[in-house]
């Protein structure tokens, strides 16, 4: 299976993408590379395989302990707030 211009052009259509000429075919020759490797794989016998889960040998993820400390007080809160007033984080408005 190849890309043609024409596939690139579509898939960056869909995407909202607006792709030059020489964009266009870098990215062809690029897809055609990647599409060039899967095949290479497609070749491989991998019926003795097993699937798996992950890629390491992951057993349990660990977790830190669920434990309760001290709450942040409002100065501690807003410290690092871009903006705020004395108790509130200052948002832009995104509703008219």
């Amino acid at each position: 299976m190849s890309v043609s211009k024409d596939d690139v052009q579509y898939v960056a259509n869909l995407a909202r993408l607006q792709l030059g000429d020489e964009e266009a075919e870098a990215l062809k020759e690029d897809m055609n590379e990647i599409l060039g490797y899967i095949d290479q794989l497609n070749e491989l016998d991998t019926s003795d395989v097993e699937p798996l889960e992950h890629v390491t040998d992951v057993t349990a993820t660990e977790f830190r302990k669920d434990e309760a400390g001290e709450p942040l007080s409002h100065e501690e809160a807003l410290k690092n707030a871009p903006d705020a007033d004395s108790d509130y984080f200052r948002v832009p408005r995104v509703i008219e």
